[in-house]
Order: structure tokens, then sequence, then C-alpha cells
């Protein structure tokens, strides 16, 4: 019978137990001292999923958005680009959602497009409304903090029921910002809407934003604890990345209309 245990195996590779006999005692100390000081399993090594590669596959993700999203404010891209970066985030962001299949180059695509738009879109709220971009980037990190510590001290959890009620949630809010954007657009009640829906849907946006961080933090967990392939760390790190690139233009759209309130 072969062990995974080296030095059983030298041990049963003989005939009979007493071929334990004939391995001198100081090989069998320096096999244990091997055993015991080797390095801990990684990712590379078990082909398993861990939680270092769900950070380091986020951080390319994100850092990929924030280095495009650079490059449009500096270059000062005409807004046609910032149509590219909203269809091509969409479609994109869709098919990687619904897609079965592990996709890296779709999720960098995805943080390209999305760095597109945010660059554009953080460009031209700060040009109306100085400070704005540092406030909003202090808010995102801020929320993703706080609902990091909810989730670790246990306050939150991703519980069946706490699911459904977001994601109910989550669709009555599309459904009314849809209803808000369609209004403004057939020019049907827009001041109303900017004054009173404008800022409880951008409140609203900003809590789902933040509630389903938790999802995702616990789609992670999950992931890591069911021993999911090394390559699901691009799916959970993907999730991730949505869902901050949703809070960050959500913090951004509320606090440009508490700001215009105000002005």
């Amino acid at each position: 019978m072969n062990s995974s245990n080296p030095i059983l195996n030298r041990a049963y590779g003989k005939r009979g137990y007493a071929a334990m006999e004939t391995i001198p005692q100081s090989r069998v100390e320096d096999n244990l001292e091997e055993v015991y000081n080797a390095p801990a399993a990684s990712s590379l090594r078990t082909g398993r999923m861990t939680m270092d590669d769900v950070v380091a596959r986020t951080g390319i993700l994100l850092g990929i958005a924030v280095i495009v999203g650079a490059a449009s404010w500096y270059l000062n891209l005409p807004s046609s680009f910032l149509f590219i970066g909203l269809i091509g985030g969409l479609v994109t962001g869709l098919i990687g959602a619904f897609s079965k299949t592990v996709r890296p180059a779709l999720y960098m695509t995805y943080a390209v497009f999305q760095g597109l738009l945010m660059g554009i879109l953080s460009r031209t709220f700060e040009l109306f409304y100085p400070g704005i971009v540092q406030q909003a980037v202090v808010a995102t990190v801020a929320a993703f903090v706080g609902m990091l510590f909810l989730y670790k001290s246990g306050r939150l959890r991703a519980t069946p029921k706490f699911t459904k009620v977001l994601i109910g949630a989550t669709l009555g809010y599309l459904v009314l910002a849809m209803g808000s954007l369609i209004s403004v657009l057939l020019g049907g009640g827009s001041l109303y809407s900017l004054s009173v829906f404008g800022p409880m849907l951008a409140m609203a946006g900003v809590a789902l934003a933040s509630f389903f961080l938790i999802l995702d933090f616990d789609q992670a967990e999950q992931g890591v604890r069911m021993g999911l392939p090394q390559e699901e760390s691009w799916r959970a790190g993907f999730g991730l990345v949505m869902t901050v690139i949703w809070l960050y233009l959500e913090i951004l759209r509320l606090l440009a209309i508490l700001r215009g309130g105000n002005d």
C-alpha cells in the first residue's frame, strides 16, 4: 500500500514490517525534519483557489481600470469614448456574469472599458464640482473597509434570506432607475425626478452596492472553503471589481446631486 508520506512509502516499499528496522535512525530523523520544514502548500502546488489568489486577481483588474481611467482623464478623451466604455462595459459585464467558463481576458477587457468610463465621468464631474472625485474615492474605500469589517466580525452574513431580499431590492431599484431615466429623457417631470427621486435612488444605489460586497466576500470565502480550482479566483475578483466600480459611480452620483442642490 502506497502512502503520501515519503517515510511510509520507503518503509512499505520493502517486504514486511521488519523493513522499518533497516532504515537508519539518522535517515528517519532527516526525513521528518524535511516534512516539518517544508513550506505550506500554495495554490501553485495544490491547484486550488486561495484568498491570496482572489486578492491578487482583484488587484490586477482594479489596477487596469485605474490606469486606463487615469490615462483617459489625462488625455481628455471626447465624450464619444464615454459611450464606448458604457456599452463595452455593459456587454462584457453581462457576458462575464452569466458565463459558466472562467474568462480572464474578458474580465480584463471589462476593466479597460470601465476604466474608460470612470476616467471620463470623473473628469467631467470634477470640472463642475472640484474635489468630488477625491471625496468619492475616500467614501468608496471607507464603505469597502466597513463592509469587510462587518462581514469578518460576523455582524453581516450572506444568508439565503439576506441574499433574496438584496436581489429583490436590486431589481426594484433597477426598475425605478429605468423609469426615472425614461421620464427624464421624455421631458416629463424631470425637475421633480431630480429633486426627489434622484437623491433617493442614488442613496439606494450606494446602499445596495455596499451590501453586495457581502455577497462577494461570501463567494470568495466559499470558493476557498470548497477547494475550487485556482482559476476561479478570477471570477471572484471580477465580481468584487464589478461591485466596487458600481459603488464608486453611485457615490459619485450621490455627491454630485447633493452638491448640486447646495450650489
